[in-house]
């Protein structure tokens, strides 16, 4: 009898001992589940930070010629314009002139004068010896009749328009007689040899009127060394140099003098151009989206081995 009495306290403290095992496991279990997550919680955090932001730095690749290092930051952006804008001209030019520059060359270094002057060449005429501008400037170098006559050419008088259609609509034996003479007159401007010797005189002769200033003798090409003197002395500096005077020259001077930089600068890096990989400038990018995305991927693969 006593023995039955005792079995309801046994069952008791057996029950008990039952709910304090599994309040202990579940205590591990939750602690274990806890650590679990701030495991992952902390991979998380390291593979994968939807609020940072990557970048990574693209180094400008371009390199200026000698003579015109020093004008990158004033350059750059109008280079990189024309790189776009006139691809095919830039291509058609650069072809042509494997040929031709390399005995512009050999005349510009018998007259110490650098290489970068032949783009000279394309801007003036585009290789064209019969090229005559609206002014009646003629050949290769452009050369009008005054200065043609100054450097020792020979060369056909330039006509105006209504002069041309006077002459033609003459009867008179003594215009038919001078349409014959100029059409049998030799015009040295068209001649390369000859007009590119008279055009390296001519830069040779502004390098000492400017202080061989690279880019004041390309502007005095263009619109004469009278008016770079004149828009100097407008400056009021003792030494001013092209940026100075730029805004004092005609506007087809400064664009003339921008594509001779241009010029020079993508044909001394063409194999960038042609691949489409020229950097002008160093630039911090933005990494993309997807960077998230193989972050979360390899987030779960270290999530697998945690399991």
């Amino acid at each position: 009898m006593e023995r039955r009495n005792n079995l309801p306290g046994l069952f008791i403290k057996s029950i008990a001992s039952l709910f304090i095992l599994f309040a202990i496991f579940g205590a591990t279990k939750a602690n274990a589940q806890k650590d679990s997550d701030s495991s992952k919680q902390i991979l998380l955090a390291s593979a994968n930070l939807p609020t940072a932001l990557y970048y990574t730095i693209q180094q400008s690749n371009v390199i200026y010629p000698e003579i015109l290092k020093g004008n990158e930051e004033l350059t750059s952006d109008y280079i990189a314009s024309f790189s776009n804008t006139r691809r095919d001209y830039l291509v058609r030019m650069y072809t042509k002139g494997k040929t031709i520059l390399p005995k512009v060359n050999t005349i510009l270094k018998q007259y110490d004068l650098p290489e970068e002057l032949n783009v000279l060449i394309i801007l003036e005429s585009a290789y064209n010896a019969n090229a005559v501008s609206k002014a009646g400037a003629v050949g290769y170098w452009q050369f009008m009749d005054a200065v043609a006559k100054e450097y020792g050419l020979k060369y056909v008088k330039h006509l105006s328009a209504a002069e041309k259609k006077k002459l033609t609509r003459s009867k008179s034996k003594k215009a038919k007689a001078q349409l014959r003479a100029m059409a049998r007159q030799k015009d040295d401007r068209k001649n390369f040899d000859k007009s590119t010797v008279a055009a390296a005189r001519y830069l040779r002769d502004r390098g000492s009127n400017l202080d061989n200033n690279w880019l004041l003798m390309v502007a005095s090409y263009n619109c004469g060394v009278g008016n770079v003197w004149n828009a100097m002395k407008k400056t009021g500096k003792e030494n001013p140099d092209f940026w100075d005077i730029k805004e004092y020259l005609p506007k087809e001077t400064q664009t003339y003098v921008m594509n001779f930089i241009a010029l020079n600068v993508i044909y001394n890096n063409y194999d960038n151009f042609l691949a489409n990989n020229l950097n002008f400038n160093t630039v911090k990018i933005l990494i993309p989206d997807n960077f998230a995305q193989v972050n979360t991927e390899q987030l779960g693969a270290a999530e697998s081995t945690l399991q």
